[in-house]
């Protein structure tokens, strides 16, 4: 089996800085579309549906290449989750939509991702294992007409991809956004994209509570999150996935999945959510 590699590469266009810049106006104008008509909020993953209080456990006997960072070495910290719809509308849970489960382990001091020193480290996972575009300007650029409806969504699809390449586009996203949900308890969660690991690239992935769905509970994933800690704690096992090279493990392709027997995962941590009382400003 091939072992993780440090020679990856992040492709950084000349005009990257402008395009983000870009990126940033466009949301901050969907956000204040919506703001406006559904009070303060994100752009994305408007639907909060949970803000819970627990603990991660960085596990010993990692393996060299995964003791970077937060894994350096084994402790345990204050960890915060944050569960969302990932869709720009505050719509009922039954309808089709990305989740989102966003991570922040407290009680860190060192330099963040752009150089500032930080006490926190933030993982942002979503339920599904790639996204269904390669870059953040398709993404982008599709987010920007879904918020003036479906008229010009499909306008743009067809006029950037032509008529064959907009429908299976759309099949492909379709295919991923429609998946069925069992919960937030009972789901996978992915980064999708890699981050630094060190000198190494990695995916991350949150595994499951439980592997047991209870029918009806898509009316209310929050009610169903919380009826299944307050019988119990909640743990969830933090792992990693290794770039191997550039052809099975693509770094710039973040439509692209890592296959498990190329890389497996690793284990680093562990997330615990204790029965709480999640209306509480103090935990």
């Amino acid at each position: 089996m091939a072992s993780p590699a440090t020679d990856w590469k992040e492709i950084i266009a000349a005009d990257e800085a402008e395009r983000h810049a870009g990126y940033a106006s466009d949301f901050a104008e969907i956000q204040r579309a919506k703001s406006a008509k559904y009070g303060k909020g994100r752009a994305l993953h408007r639907k909060q549906q949970l803000g819970l209080k627990g603990s991660f456990e960085v596990l010993r006997s990692l393996p060299p290449h995964a003791q970077h960072g937060l894994f350096a070495k084994p402790g345990s910290y204050e960890a915060w989750v944050r569960l969302s719809n990932g869709g720009l509308d505050r719509l009922p849970d039954r309808k089709p939509d990305v989740r989102g489960f966003a991570l922040k382990v407290k009680g860190l001091n060192g330099p963040g991702a752009l150089g500032a020193p930080t006490d926190a480290q933030d993982f942002l996972l979503i339920n599904q294992a790639a996204f269904a575009f390669a870059g953040p300007d398709e993404f982008v650029g599709l987010v920007k007409h879904m918020a003036k409806g479906p008229g010009a969504m499909f306008a743009y699809l067809f006029s950037r991809y032509g008529v064959f390449g907009a429908l299976g586009l759309m099949k492909r996203f379709a295919r991923k956004f429609n998946a069925p949900f069992t919960g937030f308890a009972t789901e996978n969660f992915h980064s999708a994209a890699p981050i630094a690991c060190g000198p190494y690239a990695a995916k991350l992935r949150l595994l499951a509570a439980s592997d047991d769905p209870r029918p009806g509970a898509s009316d209310d994933w929050a009610g169903d999150f919380m009826r299944r800690v307050a019988q119990g704690p909640l743990q969830f096992d933090l792992q990693l996935q290794f770039f191997i090279d550039e052809k099975r493990t693509p770094i710039e392709d973040a439509s692209a999945e890592w296959p498990e027997d190329v890389s497996p995962f690793v284990t680093v941590g562990r997330l615990s959510l204790p029965p709480q009382d999640h209306s509480s400003t103090t935990g």
